[in-house]
């Protein structure tokens, strides 16, 4: 199990680095072990990647934090983009090296699919009474918005543009605010 372990802490140490298609070998090399025994626990790639997703996946539940409902909208706007922010720069080496498996992966996708239905499920629980006051025609129109504005999509595009960390985190504020008609704060 701790070989199995090392391997997968491999990969993601070496994509979080900026090596965003690990080749086996360095792989091995970074965890210490031979070739050999990457193929022998993972016997296909699709192996590894879906370990690295469940890896990936308990290092974000590790972070989160739930917001505190009993917070006035503009607290819970603050807690939820400040967390959410730092977290989408947290996750974005492994989520551009996830780009170029994806297509080809299953198990990828369905990691994917679970981490975004989650984040949706926090902003429909954390904004409810929000969205509950909106006319019922506007409410999946403006949860959709939030998802967008709250997702790593909408963040990669303002980072991918040069917007510093800090800039963007005030930019994603401020849709979240403007999508709920709350004056800039």
């Amino acid at each position: 199990m701790r070989t199995r372990q090392a391997i997968v802490d491999a990969l993601l140490e070496l994509i979080e680095e900026g090596d965003l298609q690990p080749t086996a070998t360095r792989i091995a090399e970074r965890a210490g072990i031979s070739l050999r025994l990457i193929y022998h626990h993972y016997g296909d790639l699709e192996s590894l990647f879906r370990a690295a997703a469940l890896r990936q996946f308990e290092r974000m539940n590790a972070q989160v934090t739930p917001v505190d409902r009993s917070l006035p909208l503009d607290g819970r706007i603050d807690a939820l983009v400040e967390r959410r922010c730092a977290m989408l720069e947290w996750i974005t080496p492994v989520r551009r090296a996830e780009l170029l498996q994806e297509p080809w992966s299953p198990e990828l996708r369905a990691a994917r699919a679970a981490v975004v239905a989650r984040g949706n499920r926090e902003v429909a629980v954390v904004f409810a009474p929000e969205l509950d006051r909106l006319a019922s025609a506007d409410v999946a129109a403006v949860r959709h918005a939030l998802e967008a504005a709250l997702g790593w999509g909408a963040w990669n595009d303002l980072r991918e543009a040069g917007v510093s960390v800090d800039d963007a985190t005030a930019a994603v504020r401020l849709t979240v605010q403007r999508l709920l008609d709350l004056p800039n704060a």
